[in-house]
């Protein structure tokens, strides 16, 4: 029995948000195969500093949809 992309995206969305991290990783890299090195290290380091900068407390993350607006409602301007 297959699955639908609305039940793959529900499952999806309830893993604990490094696991959420690692698929979303694993799915834009069956989109792109054979991607630069470089830039692929270049997007580690920076996925590693970010993460590093939110345990430490150096930054608050906010609700996905709140960055979402904040981008649509700088587009609009």
């Amino acid at each position: 029995m297959a699955i639908s992309i609305e039940q793959l995206t529900q499952a999806a969305l309830s893993l604990p948000s490094e696991a959420r991290a690692q698929l979303a990783d694993r799915l834009v890299e069956s989109l792109a195969p054979g991607q630069d090195d470089e830039i692929q290290i270049a997007w580690t380091a920076e996925a590693v500093r970010r993460r590093d900068e939110l345990r430490r407390g150096d930054i608050q993350p906010i609700p996905g949809n709140e960055a979402l607006q904040r981008v649509r409602d700088r587009l609009a301007r």
